[in-house]
């Protein structure tokens, strides 16, 4: 997905939403922090997106029925939103005053709030299917994270299971 793809996503969400800061925690999180696009990142055809407060996931069905996977939005532009909740994503502790806000134009007043990339390595790493290990590779390949950081972040993961965080520090290097 390129930048336009990604601000028109975050125009629509906001707009089905009546919400002017929209919360994105999947891969196309790296437009808020990066200028050209991984080619990791690139090939999703999908933003997930997430209403800030959002604890019954109505927003997130809101979001899936109206331009989601398999909608007319979709069929339209041969790109979708996947709609989320805050919780799907595991996460370390103080992500939330860490997120990147992404602000356009293009995205007509609506605010993407974005996961640092750091937080988002490690929710991907959490997740750990191939396309996810993929995307972390490389942003490690691109120095866009810190290892050190990526160590110490991964400590403040709750109630992370011992063998899911031994599998992720063994994936950081240096370890």
């Amino acid at each position: 997905m390129n930048k336009a793809q990604f601000e028109h996503t975050i125009r629509a969400a906001g707009a089905i939403l009546g919400e002017n800061e929209i919360l994105v925690i999947g891969s196309q999180a790296v437009h808020a922090s990066i200028d050209s696009v991984l080619p990791e990142a690139e090939r999703s055809i999908e933003v997930d997106v997430s209403s800030l407060e959002d604890e019954d996931g109505s927003k997130a069905d809101l979001i899936d029925g109206s331009i989601g996977e398999l909608s007319v939005f979709q069929d339209t532009f041969g790109y979708y939103a996947q709609g989320v909740t805050p919780r799907t994503a595991v996460l370390p502790g103080g992500w939330r005053k860490r997120l990147v806000p992404y602000r356009s134009p293009s995205t007509n007043g609506i605010t993407a709030l974005c996961l640092e990339l750091h937080d988002l390595w490690l929710s991907k790493a959490v997740a750990g299917r191939e396309k996810d290990k993929e995307f972390c590779r490389a942003l490690l390949e691109h120095d866009l994270v810190d290892p050190s950081l990526l160590r110490r972040r991964l400590d403040q993961i709750p109630d992370l299971k011992p063998k899911i965080q031994e599998r992720i520090r063994g994936s950081i290097p240096g370890d």
